[in-house]
């Protein structure tokens, strides 16, 4: 399987925990991991390739010139390195026809497979879109000229870059970003909303884009079906969103032990 992450120094850390718990629970299977960044090290590129080689994966690293999304806002605890994912199908190898995108702030607990292999026919991609009335509506709202019907979360993307290639016009970007700069929240996720949710598939959110903020929204939501035994059997993906990190001391959530499990076992399973 292919993977894509986009990084800064950052998030060096919790990458490697997120990328443990992906070779965990898939023991059978081999990885080729791209890393698109444009300001990481040698060293730094280095210890993660020997992180992801000594688990019997595959790093391949491609290095952005600095021009690349220069003027777009970065804006709280995002990077420039969020945009990159926008413009993947552009420096991915020709030969990839599907790679899968996933957040540092992600843990692992169970398959992908249903996912990667899903039929993208005619689709730009796949996401999740987590339905919060008020949040959602306020989305919507901000992005009305695009007639967004649904906002999607950018953490877990399936990149069809067969049709990407086809459909995805680098320079509508730059100029969705520099309309809307001002009024750019979220704003990689933005782009994907305005200029594709259109053109996106929706995936499960409880089952590849679990919000961990909101685990008792589920719980309540569900009448108790989606409690944690459910998310432990049944969910794929775990994604910590927003500004608080499991990796930081001052965080509390009801994953938070289930983090610091995969993340001592992250660094003490193989020699760092």
């Amino acid at each position: 399987m292919n993977i894509l992450v986009t990084i800064d120094a950052n998030y060096m850390h919790p990458v490697k925990v997120m990328l443990h718990s992906l070779f965990l629970h898939h023991p059978e299977d081999s990885f080729c991991i791209y890393l698109m960044h444009s300001s990481l090290t040698d060293d730094e590129t280095r210890r993660l390739n020997d992180y992801i080689e000594r688990r019997g994966h595959e790093l391949q690293v491609i290095t952005l010139e600095n021009h690349h999304f220069a003027d777009a806002p970065v804006i709280k605890h995002f990077s420039k390195e969020m945009y990159y994912r926008l413009l993947a199908y552009k420096f991915l190898p020709n030969s990839l026809d599907r790679v899968l995108y996933l957040d540092p702030d992600i843990l692992i607990i169970n398959s992908i497979h249903d996912l990667y292999q899903m039929d993208m026919a005619n689709y730009l991609y796949a996401a999740a879109y987590h339905d919060r009335t008020p949040i959602t509506n306020i989305n919507k709202l901000r992005l009305r000229p695009y007639d967004v019907e649904a906002y999607y979360n950018s953490g877990v993307l399936l990149l069809n870059l067969t049709e990407q290639r086809k459909h995805i016009s680098e320079q509508a970007i730059y100029e969705f970003v520099e309309v809307n700069k001002k009024k750019l929240i979220l704003p990689d996720q933005d782009i994907l909303n305005g200029l594709y949710a259109k053109q996106i598939k929706d995936i499960d959110e409880v089952r590849y884009n679990f919000d961990a903020r909101f685990y008792y929204y589920y719980k309540i939501t569900s009448k108790n079906k989606i409690d944690m035994d459910f998310v432990i059997n049944n969910t794929s993906i775990i994604h910590f969103c927003g500004k608080k990190k499991p990796w930081y001391k001052t965080y509390y959530g009801s994953f938070h032990s289930l983090y610091k499990h995969y993340e001592r076992f992250a660094f003490h399973s193989v020699n760092k």
